[in-house]
């Protein structure tokens, strides 16, 4: 379908009966073939149709987001979530019949090793035991994600949803500043009864699949799901260390810098995000001013970013704007059966927009050209672990483009963002940290996890004070992290990318030629690595090695440290 556009896309609930039956005829068609194009054909009939109904899934999980307050896709939602798990045998018995298939090599000759590779990720993570508890997982994430999508937050005569009102967080005005952050906060101790009631469910429940599985608890099974196959808990511990030494005490220097450039002795958490005492930068037009611009940044990056946006654009393949009930998150997924990705987001008139449109689209444009290069929808999409380096890459290279679209504050955007870029991964270490503890000390209790986070911010953010708010200083900021409810053991991805995102940012600055060429590469090469492997391919560090991220910061620090707005 050449002209379709998402929002005239025909909804069809996928038929999960249909689906494993299909899934049945599949694996006999393989016990039973005579020769490797035999399987071939059978496989690629079932990619076809898995296309197709991971298509119709996603249609239905887009639309929820949209508008969470929307009954019908809501349950739609529901029931996709409830009965996906219940067809999982039927699914991972076409896996166990090509593993044992007399043509596995040819096919694997053709397809690459790292094809049967995820299924025996697929295989150890899966058991029939934990069918009910992933639809119970399912069903508390869901609430998590409608009680922050209907937030309603009266501030400065408005009622704001926690997009909106974190645009005050950078108000010129340190009481309007103070007062936003408490209601930010009163929101979370409002929900706080449920939302430690959610998480603890949701501790014993993962715990529970992990122990099914035969693992002591959660955690192995989280690196499962997150598809690592080449490192574990000793060498991302090994890497928080470094973040500990090795970027706390720039970030220190950052925010020491920063509250003598706001004139403010007691720096508090509320100042933060005021960047410098005569504003911060904000993009130079509205919502469609800036897509107008990422189109032609996009058409002057690249002949690929060129048509990649006209893509997006033809085929409405983006939601930006902030509206009520629109799930409060970010996020990039595909229409397999299109190779279209699909971007969705919260525009709120700060740099973060600009963020969406480099962020979010080096998701898309990362998924639009693997999935015009890899043969099969497993390669598709990559490990998490290597997904953000695409879009935290796409930051960097639309640096040359920011006056487009912040025109003489593009300075400033340009520092602040660079800021953001390091100070964030000490944060993102401890969110990572503290699903661990959670994790690994069950019988915690919701308070004495709340203390648990207080600690890690003593230890990974040492600046922060969270001036006459009580519910944040004991600990509560945590509960707004949503990736700790919906995705995890996901949130180190951030930080492991961001070490390849500023090897890139060297990289560009040393060729722009080289640079793009290798992230070309590892945009184009999808799923079809591992982790290392891929690192290898794009020519990128290892971020566990030690010193790697003394040397990926290196070009960030000159930058910031010998910066006029340090001065």
């Amino acid at each position: 379908m050449e002209n379709f556009k998402f929002s005239a896309l025909e909804y069809r609930r996928p038929d999960c009966e249909e689906m494993a039956a299909f899934a049945a005829e599949i694996k006999e068609r393989i016990d039973h073939a005579g020769s490797y194009e035999e399987v071939k054909e059978a496989v690629l009939a079932y990619d076809e149709k898995g296309q197709d109904f991971s298509t119709d899934a996603t249609i239905a999980s887009i639309r929820h987001t949209l508008d969470t307050t929307d009954e019908f896709y809501e349950k739609e939602n529901e029931y996709i979530d409830s009965t996906y798990p219940t067809i999982m045998p039927q699914l991972l018995a076409v896996n166990e019949a090509l593993m044992n298939s007399p043509f596995r090599a040819a096919f694997e000759k053709e397809y690459g090793k790292q094809f049967f590779v995820r299924m025996e990720l697929e295989k150890k993570k899966f058991c029939e035991a934990n069918i009910p508890l992933m639809q119970q997982e399912a069903k508390l994430s869901n609430e998590y994600q409608k009680i922050m999508a209907t937030a309603k937050i009266s501030f400065d005569g408005k009622t704001l949803n926690l997009y909106g009102i974190q645009k005050y967080f950078e108000h010129e005005d340190r009481e309007v500043r103070k007062a936003a952050v408490r209601a930010y906060s009163e929101f979370y101790h409002k929900n706080e009864p449920r939302l430690e009631e959610i998480w603890d469910e949701l501790i014993r429940i993962r715990n529970e699949m992990g122990r099914n599985l035969g693992y002591e608890n959660f955690i192995p099974l989280g690196y499962l799901q997150q598809g690592r196959t080449d490192y574990g808990q000793k060498e991302v511990e090994s890497f928080r260390e470094q973040v500990r030494t090795v970027i706390v005490p720039l970030c220190q220097k950052l925010y020491e810098a920063q509250a003598k450039r706001l004139g403010v002795d007691d720096f508090a958490f509320y100042d933060e995000k005021r960047i410098f005492p005569d504003g911060n930068a904000v993009p130079a037009g509205d919502d469609d001013f800036m897509v107008n611009e990422a189109a032609k940044m996009y058409h002057e990056m690249s002949p690929q970013t060129g048509e990649f946006i006209d893509f997006m654009i033809e085929h409405e393949l983006m939601d930006l704007k902030n509206k009520p009930g629109k799930a409060s998150t970010g996020y990039m997924t595909d229409l397999q059966r299109y190779k279209a990705p699909f971007v969705f987001s919260c525009f709120n008139q700060t740099i973060g927009d600009m963020q969406v449109l480099t962020h979010e689209l080096g998701h898309a444009f990362a998924g639009y050209m693997a999935m015009r290069s890899q043969p099969i929808s497993d390669y598709y999409s990559e490990s998490t672990d290597i997904a953000e380096i695409h879009s935290m890459s796409m930051e960097q290279f639309a640096y040359p483009y920011a006056e487009r679209f912040f025109g003489e504050q593009a300075d400033k955007f340009r520092f602040a963002h660079l800021q953001e870029s390091v100070i964030f991964v000490p944060f993102g270490v401890a969110v990572d940290e503290f699903q661990h503890i959670c994790y690994a000390n069950p019988d915690l209790t919701p308070k004495e996890r709340t203390l648990e986070w207080k600690k890690l911010e003593e230890k990974y953010m040492p600046w922060r004070a969270y001036e006459q708010d009580d519910f944040f200083d004991r600990g509560g900021y945590w509960y707004h992290k949503l990736h700790i409810y919906l995705y995890p053991m996901y949130y180190i991805n951030y930080t492991l990318t961001t070490m390849g995102a500023m090897e890139f940012k060297k990289k560009e600055k040393e060729n722009h030629d080289t640079a793009w060429a290798d992230y070309l590469n590892l945009c184009k090469c999808g799923g079809s690595m591992s982790y290392l492997e891929t690192l290898k391919y794009a020519n990128i560090s290892n971020p566990f090695e030690q010193g790697s991220v003394e040397r990926a910061i290196g070009v960030a620090r000159e930058e910031l440290m010998n910066s006029r707005f340090m001065m």
